[in-house]
């Protein structure tokens, strides 16, 4: 589904060029789920936007199910998003005012998909995330930090895309709450979901079957994980 070969990613400011990724290679396949970690100013979040297709590399490919994006337009690379990438994360990013449904339901009206489908898929994907239909009439701000996450686990559901990228989803949590959350992205693997999770904490890349480990911009350790740790999916 995903392969990256030779990435690289440099800022320039005035005379100055910053390599942030070197030469940064791997692939990841349909329904894996990959941890990507490493210490702040790894070059983790850079490469998270390429992966997101919210930037391009400076040289190198990046191929998304068969198709190079390093050469596409802005707008071809937005249409990527929308489709085939569901974006989860730290700050939750939920309107404070709106019910948790019409929070799920926003990428649907900018899809143009009519009221009574957009709330049927809505609904399916809050099940999916595991927000019982009791809380779908409240506002966002009247939920616990856990349930937030959940909903906007769902508003990355709610257009089926291929990915789950998932962005220090649980650095707003309490361990507990975030223990919680993190079986809910279990959940989505169990059931075929290609997720990508970005974190600093090696106690969360704990829970994925694969971890990357990123360093100084460089791909370091690329292994397995044979027994990752489990949690329950109730909140």
């Amino acid at each position: 589904m995903i392969e990256l070969h030779n990435v690289v990613k440099e800022y320039t400011n005035g005379k100055e060029v910053a390599r942030v990724l070197k030469n940064v290679s791997f692939t990841i396949s349909k329904g894996e789920f990959v941890a990507i970690t490493g210490p702040s100013g790894s070059g983790k979040s850079t490469l998270m936007h390429i992966l997101g297709a919210l930037d391009i590399p400076t040289s190198g490919t990046y191929t998304l199910d068969g198709k190079d994006i390093t050469s596409l337009s802005q707008e071809e690379l937005a249409r990527i998003r929308k489709s085939k990438i569901g974006f989860v994360f730290q700050a939750f990013h939920l309107l404070p005012r709106a019910t948790v449904l019409r929070n799920v339901t926003l990428p649907l009206i900018y899809a143009g998909i009519n009221r009574e489908a957009r709330e049927a898929r809505a609904k399916q994907a809050l099940l999916a995330a595991g927000l019982p239909e009791d809380h779908h009439l409240h506002l966002t701000n009247q939920l616990s930090g856990g349930q937030m996450q959940r909903v906007a686990i769902a508003r990355a559901l709610v257009n089926d895309p291929a990915i789950v990228l998932a962005d220090e989803p649980t650095g707003n949590l309490d361990s507990k709450t975030g223990d919680l959350v993190l079986g809910t992205f279990q959940k989505l693997h169990d059931e075929g979901r290609t997720v990508i999770l970005i974190t600093h904490e090696p106690y969360v890349a704990e829970h994925a079957k694969r971890v990357l480990i990123i360093r100084d911009g460089e791909l370091v350790e690329d292994r397995r994980n044979a027994h990752p740790r489990r949690q329950p999916e109730s909140i």
